[in-house]
C-alpha cells in the first residue's frame, strides 16, 4: 500500500496549523494570559515560540518526512533495534486521552452553537447563563448526543483520507476561522473601554517579570499551543515529500498559530475589560461568561453564533490530527484499511468521553487525581507527563541520536548558520526548558 501524501505544501500547512489552532487557542490563551500580567506574558510568549517551540516544531515533522511512518513506526525505521519506538507511544496513548475529554468540550461548543441558531441563547434563560450550563453538563445523556456528533463529523473526514479529508477540511477551516476572528476582533474593539482590554494584553507590565511563574506559564503556552510532543506534527510530516522544505514551513506555521491566539485575545479582552469582568475568571469564561456579554450587546445573538461556530472549527481541525496519530499507527501495524482504523479508534475516544462527560453527572465524586475530577485528570496525565516526555524524546532523539549531519540533513539546514543555532536549541535548550516544564507542572519546581 503507497502511502498517501499532500497535494501541496499549503496544504500541509493549512493542516499543521489547524492542528495547532484549537480550542486553547480561542480560550486557553486569554485565560492564562489573564493569570499572568496581559502583556508581560504576552512578550514572553511570543519569545519563546520562535526560540524554542518552532525549533521543536522542525525537529518533529523532520523525524515523520525523513521515516515516511507514523509516531511509533518512525523511531523504528531510523534507530532500528534500540528502544526509541517507545517514545512513540507516548504520542499514541496522549492521543487517545486528549480526544477522549477534547470531544466533551467540543461537544458543548455545537451544543451552544445549536442554541443560538435556534435563538434560545439569544436571550439568558430564566435560570441564568450558568445554572442552564451546569444543568446541560450534568446531564446523563443530553451531552453525550453532541459528543457522538462531533466525533462522528471528526471521523468522516479522517476516513476520508489525507488529502480528500484532512487537507481539504483545514483548506475551509482555517481561512474561514481567520476571517471569522478578524471580524469578531474589530466588533469587539467598537465598545466603549475596549482600549483598556487592549492595554492589558499589549502594554507589558515590567514587575510581573520579577514572578518565575510567568516563565514557566508562557513557555508551556508556546509547547503545548503547537501542539508539540503528541506526534500529530510528526505524522503530518510523514505526508511530507523530500519536495518540500521544513524550515520555512514551520516558521510559517508557529507565526500563524501565534496571530490566532493573539486574535483571540483581541476578541475576548476588550469585551471583557468593556463589561467590568475579571480577565483571570478561567475555563467559564467562553461557557458562561461571555454569552453573558453577547447577550448585552448588539446584534448578540448573530455574535454568539458566529462565535460558537468558529469554536467549533477550531475544535475540528485540532481533533482531526489527534484522531490521525492512533490511525496511522493502526494502519500500520495491523494492516488495517484506514476506515476500520479511523472508525475503531474514533469509538474508543467516544467511549472515553462517556466517561468524562459522566464525571460531571453521576460521576461528578470520581476525583482520580487529588481533587481533579475525570476531564482534568486525563487532561493533567497528558499535557503534564505524557507531552513532555513525547516533546523531549523528540529533542534528544534529533539532538543526540542522530549525528550533527544527519540532524541538518533532515531539517534542509546543511550549510546554514541558521541550522548551527537550531541544532544548540535542540540540543541543549530545549531539553532543559521541557525539563522545566514537567518539574514545575509536577509541583517539583
Amino acid at each position: 500500500m503507497s502511502r498517501e501524501k499532500w497535494g501541496t505544501k499549503l496544504g500541509f500547512m493549512l493542516a499543521a496549523m489547524g492542528s495547532a489552532v484549537g480550542l486553547g487557542n480561542i480560550w486557553r490563551f486569554s485565560f492564562v494570559a489573564g493569570n499572568n500580567g496581559g502583556g508581560a506574558f504576552l512578550l514572553l510568549y511570543l519569545l519563546f515560540v520562535i526560540l524554542i517551540a518552532v525549533p521543536l516544531l522542525l525537529t518533529e515533522v523532520s523525524i515523520g518526512r525523513r521515516a515516511q511512518s507514523d509516531v511509533v513506526g518512525s523511531y523504528k525505521k531510523l534507530a532500528p533495534g534500540t528502544p526509541w519506538f517507545l517514545s512513540g507511544f507516548f504520542g499514541v496513548f496522549s492521543a487517545f486521552l486528549i480526544l477522549g475529554f477534547y470531544c466533551v468540550v467540543a461537544g458543548w461548543s455545537i451544543y451552544y452553537f445549536w442554541n443560538y441558531l435556534t435563538g434560545y441563547f439569544s436571550t439568558q434563560p430564566e435560570a441564568g447563563y450558568g445554572a442552564a450550563f451546569g444543568e446541560f453538563t450534568s446531564h446523563s445523556w443530553q451531552p453525550l448526543f453532541w459528543v457522538a456528533l462531533f466525533m462522528t463529523l471528526t471521523i468522516i473526514i479522517v476516513v476520508s483520507g489525507v488529502k480528500k479529508g484532512i487537507e481539504s477540511a483545514n483548506k475551509i477551516f482555517m481561512p474561514l476561522l481567520a476571517i471569522i476572528l478578524i471580524i469578531l476582533a474589530f466588533y469587539s474593539l467598537s465598545f466603549e473601554g475596549a482600549s483598556e482590554g487592549v492595554r492589558f494584553l499589549f502594554s507589558p507590565d515590567w514587575s510581573a517579570f520579577s514572578d518565575p511563574g510567568i516563565y514557566i506559564a508562557a513557555l508551556g503556552q508556546a509547547f503545548f499551543s503547537l501542539s508539540l510532543g503528541m506526534g500529530a506534527m510528526l505524522t503530518y510530516g510523514s505526508y511530507l515529500s523530500n519536495d518540500h522544505k521544513l524550515p520555512g514551513a514551520t516558521i510559517g506555521i508557529g507565526l500563524m498559530d501565534s496571530f490566532f491566539a493573539i486574535i483571540s485575545g483581541i476578541v475576548i479582552f476588550p469585551a471583557v475589560f468593556a463589561f467590568g469582568i475579571d480577565p483571570a475568571s478561567g475555563p467559564p469564561l467562553v461557557f458562561i461568561t461571555l454569552p453573558t456579554i453577547f447577550e448585552q450587546i448588539p446584534f448578540g445573538g448573530i455574535v454568539g453564533l458566529v462565535f460558537f461556530f468558529a469554536l467549533v472549527l477550531a475544535a475540528l481541525s485540532s481533533s482531526i490530527s489527534i484522531l490521525e496519530v492512533p490511525t496511522a499507527y493502526f494502519m500500520r501495524i495491523f494492516n488495517w484499511s484506514r476506515r476500520f482504523s479511523s472508525i475503531l479508534t474514533g469509538a474508543i475516544m467516544f467511549v472515553l468521553g462517556i466517561i468524562v462527560s459522566l464525571g460531571f453527572g453521576i460521576w461528578a465524586g470520581v476525583t482520580p487525581i487529588g481533587e481533579n475530577n475525570i476531564l482534568d485528570s486525563m487532561d493533567y496525565i497528558a499535557s503534564n507527563v505524557l507531552l513532555p516526555l513525547g516533546g523531549l524524546s523528540m529533542a534528544l532523539f534529533v539532538g543526540w541520536y542522530f549525528t550533527k549531519e544527519q540532524a541538518l540533513d533532515a531539517t534542509d539546514f546543511t550549510g546554514s548558520r541558521v541550522g548551527n543555532v537550531w541544532y544548540v536549541i535542540i540540543k541543549f535548550v530545549a531539553p532543559i526548558s521541557i525539563l522545566l516544564i514537567f518539574l514545575n507542572a509536577l509541583g517539583i519546581l
